[in-house]
């Protein structure tokens, strides 16, 4: 607990009581702020958050047991909270949401809202707060929601709208919903700002007692009005008067809902609507005995009413409206009752006299009442019928038959007939029935279980639109009308479609089992085609091209195969390429494999050129890897890899066979090939060798050196062994002899024996060092002329010294003298 002792201070002098009552009432609204602060702080990061908003900014958090209003996206454009259990709406809860379009809050506990909670919401155009707590309305709630369009505040426990107005600055407010169980009173002002509306809701029921005279009467243009007159409210005549003579327009059409009249009630009640002459009326949830229904023929009599409407009736009565038989309601048009309840229907007989209304009605409809029978002389009376639905009722192939005076002459002027949901059996019954129908245009046989279709049948010329959806067709035949132009088969059991239909403009078959479209050359005119949900894997542009006049598909909803074609097709009409238009929208296409696609939408798929191009992708790699290859194998060569690798496995292989030797035959071999040099040389250089090298070497004279011996030399022509792999020779050679003496020229560069040998002895200089090699240069030789490949020998060339054979005679025995120290490896004698 806070305590806060505020004690008056020494001033010198006095305030007046106007400044005390500000200051306190300064002081007061700081702590209040300071308390909300901290509560908000306390319970921020208590507040819950819902994720459940799709693509287009609109999130559903209905029914997710919610007690606060829970944080969504700043982006939102609808949020929808309804049925949970938020019981108040704080200033903090819908901050930032300055875009959203429609909040849902209606069946929820909230009883209280601050003042400020909504101001934020500036673009907000619907509002629904309807079956919550809310005891009082405030008006500060709307003051800032100057785009609000609709607002609906039904069944809460406020007995009173408010003053001041609570619609005071909605001037965009086309629809409102008031009212409920505890409503008291409505007084002339409660909707002053409310200028004009689309469509007006007002629950009335028993608390109503005080209505002001003029309290909805300011309200024009005024669409669409809806009462709630549950109770005792209709049978308030003064109460009742009133609120009809507000709203009551010939323009406006009225409905009255649920009304209980089934004693000795009357309805002059809507006397005050019969007055205002209007045109439409209509009654949903309505139960009447026989006085009320003879009392409202009666008030109606000569009012130019041209619609009536009742969706829930009951007749609590026996059917006796006799003194109702002169009423006088021609220009009554349409007539529609659905879900029609007689109470006792045994007694109920409608005197025959009362049918005088059927033959004013353009368009009547008895739906959903258990209607088994209707006779032909009922159906004679019809004689300006044009639209006639007795849908969803209990009419059998027979009783069909006996309603159309067994295709006798009768409905001449009926344009629109409805049949659908009736347990009828046989289609030729109903085509042969129809036939006699010439001005029959639109004919809906739709819900009923036909087993099967005829290959032939006669319909009226007129025929052009057909309904035979839901039903169990596995197959179509010529049964089909040619004048048609609608035609839906849409959920039975087909599987493909082959009749000729040369003027049909749209074609519905979806809930079928097609694995593709059909045919276009049968419809040359067809403009819409709906083939959702079937068994569709693929379709492509082929597949639409006969289909010359086709502007709007629905094909979502399938088993698509994402190919490499459908894709991209697919995609193209997604971004509006080509005339034909996906009408079921991007969300509705959906991969059902590849398996690594399925459950992905077509339009977020991205396929790859290996997936799309297999033939051109390996045709492309495989050429790649040629050229790759090729380019390599050229750059390989140039590097000179190729030789390296040769002369490596050669190398290898050599020494592995010459240590196989020697562990064979080491004293013999050892005996045989021990040199003090080999000597590698040209062929054309051989005049050379055995003319001056082997003579001086081998056989010194003693002119030369007291000193000089003579050295063993390896040469190829004779100490070869004959019947040996080259290789094997050459390696020996090298690995037996201390030194290897290359006789450098250009015959040795451009010889291939000697390129063998300096091969090998290349390898050879890296197990030995450079030590082992002797260069004579017999011409002028640079490094340069050496194959780029022979690396090594290029190096030694450039950092080794190399003995040039002297053309002068006087120089040579300088020459002989240090190749004989090179050969004995003796340094101190150059």
């Amino acid at each position: 607990m806070l305590l806060i002792r505020i004690r008056p201070l020494g001033l010198g002098f006095s305030f007046s009581c106007r400044m005390k009552h500000a200051c306190l009432r300064s002081f007061t609204l700081f702590l209040l702020t300071l308390l909300r602060l901290g509560r908000s702080s306390s319970t921020a990061d208590n507040q819950p958050s819902c994720h459940r908003c799709d693509p287009q900014l609109s999130c559903n958090c209905s029914c997710g047991g919610f007690t606060r209003v829970p944080t969504v996206t700043d982006q939102a454009r609808t949020l929808d909270l309804s049925f949970n259990n938020i019981t108040a709406v704080t200033d903090d809860d819908l901050k930032g949401h300055e875009q959203l379009k429609v909040l849902d809050l209606h069946a929820n506990r909230i009883a209280i809202i601050h003042p400020s909670a909504l101001d934020s919401l500036w673009s907000l155009e619907e509002l629904d707060l309807s079956d919550n707590q809310l005891s009082t309305l405030n008006h500060s709630w709307f003051s800032h929601l100057g785009a609000l369009q609709k607002l609906h505040l039904l069944n809460n426990p406020y007995s009173r709208l408010g003053s001041p107005s609570l619609f005071r600055g909605l001037v965009g407010l086309r629809s409102l919903a008031f009212g409920g169980p505890a409503l008291q009173e409505l007084r002339r002002g409660d909707l002053h700002g409310v200028t004009q509306l689309d469509e007006l809701t007002v629950h009335a029921t028993n608390n109503l007692a005080r209505y002001q005279s003029g309290a909805l009467a300011d309200i024009w243009p005024l669409g669409r009005v809806t009462l709630n007159l549950h109770g005792s409210s209709l049978t308030n005549v003064t109460l009742a008067s009133a609120v009809l003579g507000d709203v009551s327009y010939p323009e406006t059409p009225i409905t009255l809902e649920n009304i209980h009249l089934t004693g000795n009630e009357s309805a002059q009640g809507l006397r005050e609507a019969a007055r205002k002459r209007i045109r439409q009326l209509s009654f949903r949830n309505l139960s009447i005995s026989d006085e009320v229904a003879m009392d409202f023929l009666l008030l109606f009599d000569g009012v130019p009413l041209t619609s009536l409407s009742f969706d829930g009736l009951t007749l609590t009565g026996d059917g006796s409206w006799g003194p109702a038989i002169k009423t006088n309601l021609g220009s009554m048009d349409e007539i529609f009752i659905r879900n029609l309840v007689v109470v006792d229907i045994l007694r109920f007989v409608m005197t025959a006299d009362l049918y005088f209304i059927l033959q004013f009605q353009r368009k009547m409809s008895i739906i959903n009442s258990k209607v088994f029978l209707v006779s032909c002389k009922t159906t004679q009376l019809m004689v300006n019928a044009e639209y006639l639905d007795v849908s969803d009722n209990l009419l059998t192939d027979l009783t069909l038959e006996y309603m159309m005076c067994e295709g006798n002459s009768t409905l001449k002027e009926l344009r629109v007939l409805n049949i659908s949901g009736n347990p009828l059996k046989s289609l030729s019954t109903v085509s042969r029935l129809v036939a006699k129908l010439t001005k029959l245009t639109h004919l809906d046989i739709s819900k009923i279980s036909y087993s099967s279709m005829p290959s032939s049948c006669s319909w009226p010329s007129a025929l052009r639109y057909l309904n035979i959806s839901v039903s169990k067709l596995t197959t179509t035949t010529p049964c089909l009308p040619t004048s048609l132009e609608v035609l839906d088969l849409s959920y039975n059991d087909l599987r493909d479609f082959t009749v000729l239909l040369p003027v049909l403009r749209e074609l519905y078959l979806s809930g079928n089992k097609f694995l593709r479209l059909p045919s276009g050359h049968l419809f040359v005119n067809l403009r819409i085609l709906t083939i959702q949900s079937n068994t569709l894997n693929v379709f492509s542009h082929s597949d639409l091209q006969s289909f010359k006049r086709l502007r709007k598909l629905q094909a979502g909803q399938n088993k698509f195969i994402c190919s490499c074609t459908f894709v991209p097709f697919l995609q193209f009409h997604f971004q509006g390429g080509g005339d034909l238009q996906l009408t079921d929208g991007e969300a509705s296409y959906v991969c059902d494999s590849p398996l690594h696609l399925q459950g992905k939408p077509v339009s977020g798929v991205h396929l790859s050129v290996v997936e799309c191009h297999q033939v051109l992708f390996v045709s492309v790699s495989c050429g790649l890897a040629l050229v790759v290859g090729v380019v390599l194998c050229v750059l390989l060569w140039r590097l000179h890899v190729f030789w390296y690798l040769r002369m490596t496995w050669a190398w290898l292989k050599a020494k592995r066979n010459s240590k196989n030797r020697r562990c064979r035959d080491t004293e013999g071999w050892e005996a045989l090939l021990s040199f003090d040099a080999f000597v590698s040389y040209s062929e054309r250089d051989a005049g050379w060798v055995e003319n001056f090298l082997v003579p001086e070497l081998e056989e010194p004279s003693d002119s030369n050196s007291g000193n000089a011996r003579s050295f063993t030399l390896c040469l190829h022509k004779r100490d070869f062994l004959p019947g040996r792999w080259i290789m094997d020779n050459i390696m020996n050679a090298i690995e037996r002899s201390r030194r290897t003496v290359f006789v450098l020229s250009e015959n040795f560069v451009h010889s291939d024996w000697c390129r063998f040998e300096l091969d090998f002895s290349h390898f050879w200089l890296f197990d030995v060092g450079v030590d082992a090699a002797i260069l004579i240069l017999l011409e002028p030789l640079s490094k340069d002329d050496v194959p780029k490949r022979f690396c090594k020998l290029r190096k030694i060339m450039s950092s080794t010294t190399y003995l040039e054979w002297p053309q002068e005679e006087e120089r040579r025995p300088e020459f002989w003298r240090s190749l004989r120290n090179a050969l004995r490896g003796d340094q101190e004698d150059h």
